[in-house]
């Protein structure tokens, strides 16, 4: 036998009237968002974003040259080849942001959920043995090849923020219970930076319970949980290196990075701290680095903060990280005076994750924390990571269109 769904119940008239208040006020909240969608940028952070752009291009010329001439077989001796290649991305990703800026963020409701899923599928082809489109190198698959190739992890973080955003704006006073505030979004956390570890690719994992926790946290989760979080983490972490024995090798030559065989595994540490000193006060002078000459490995990317430190000195590098933190507070400014609290967990889980970002690269290269393949927003050599990086940029300057009006800033 066939069983028959109950009939719902009709609407009563009052129903019917609140029910079209409710689609009436909708439309009227969207028409607003349109019009104010069509207010000027934040200009301050948008010139912050296209400074530290130019200045990470120049940076990436220098440090570069040697190993595009020596090491890459494509760049046929072009001391230009990884130059040219991120100037083009560099100039599409500024396109990218000046259009998406220009799009009203409202819209980027409801695409949350279907990034996580798309984000997840690609993550589970990047794992999967033997994958024809999964690209290896130095040991880790993460990334995929599929005309293009590109970090599926980086389109896991944009799409766990989008849906964050998305879904704790609904839920207000809900977010302080465990149901419905705690359990939905670590549940995510698990699943998309565990697969982000198992690549192995622990630094992106790390940015993405980062960005999803301080979102959490900005949508008024109970303190409590905050503290057992951390309480957590720290345990895991100590059961990972002291009682698994999980990468203790790197824990060994980050606290002493002359340890036993100077060739072996501390080498990289080693470089970059007589990179950073051979700098001193004021460097030895834009494109007169040493070290790059393939002494420091991976110069051009993860360890290119240390050939700011050697050519431009402590005064230099000084400046650059000034700049990052005033592009880093600009952006906690303008989540601040967004109009809406989906705008604010925008704005705060893409500067999160850039804040973060920034620290861990700048500590992994000055040996404050253990080394860890992650890069220098802006900086690194990555094109598909340049280019999502002024997409984000480009979602916070569209909320900025939106902000409340201010006397200063």
């Amino acid at each position: 036998m066939t069983q028959t769904r109950p009939r719902r119940r009709p609407l009563t008239h009052q129903e019917k009237l609140a029910l079209q208040e409710r689609k009436q006020r909708r439309r009227e909240k969207m028409e607003e968002s349109r019009e104010l969608a069509k207010g000027p940028i934040d200009l301050t952070f948008c010139l912050l974003v296209m400074l530290l752009t130019a200045i990470g291009l120049v940076i990436l010329l220098s440090a570069s040259f040697p190993s595009a001439y020596y090491e890459k077989a494509p760049s046929r001796h072009n001391p230009l080849y990884y130059f040219e290649k991120q100037g083009v991305f560099a100039v599409l990703g500024t396109a990218v942001m000046l259009l998406v800026s220009k799009f009203n963020y409202q819209r980027l409701r409801g695409a949350g959920r279907a990034l996580i899923y798309v984000s997840v599928i690609f993550l589970i082809l990047v794992i999967i043995p033997h994958n024809p489109i999964a690209v290896t190198a130095k040991g880790a698959t993460r990334w995929l090849k599929i005309g293009v190739q590109f970090q599926p992890s980086e389109i896991a973080k944009a799409a766990v923020i989008i849906y964050f955003a998305d879904s704790i704006s609904r839920k207000k006073d809900k977010m302080r219970s465990f149901r419905y505030g705690v359990l939905p979004y670590a549940f995510i956390l698990v699943v998309v930076a565990g697969l982000v570890a198992v690549e192995p690719h622990l630094s992106g994992a790390i940015l993405i319970l980062g960005a999803g926790a301080a979102m959490m946290l900005v949508g008024g989760i109970n303190w409590v949980w905050v503290g057992a979080a951390v309480g957590a983490a720290v345990s895991m972490v100590y059961v990972a290196l002291f009682v698994i024995g999980y990468n203790t090798s790197r824990v060994t030559y980050w606290l002493n990075p002359w340890a036993e065989d100077p060739l072996d595994k501390g080498y990289q540490l080693r470089q970059s701290l007589i990179t950073i000193g051979s700098g001193g006060l004021w460097g030895l002078g834009l494109g007169k680095s040493r070290q790059k000459f393939l002494f420091l490995p991976e110069e051009h990317n993860d360890f290119i903060f240390s050939i700011v430190c050697e050519e431009l000195g402590l005064v230099g590098a000084g400046i650059i990280m000034l700049l990052f933190a005033a592009l880093i507070l600009r952006g906690y400014w303008i989540a601040l005076h967004t109009r809406d609290r989906f705008g604010t967990l925008l704005v705060v889980g893409f500067t999160t994750q850039l804040a973060v970002q920034v620290f861990l690269n700048i500590g992994v290269v000055t040996g404050l924390l253990p080394t860890t393949g992650i890069s220098l927003p802006f900086f690194s050599y990555g094109g598909t990571a340049l280019l999502i990086q002024l997409a984000e940029m480009g979602v916070i300057l569209s909320v900025s269109r939106q902000m409340k009006p201010t006397k200063a800033g």
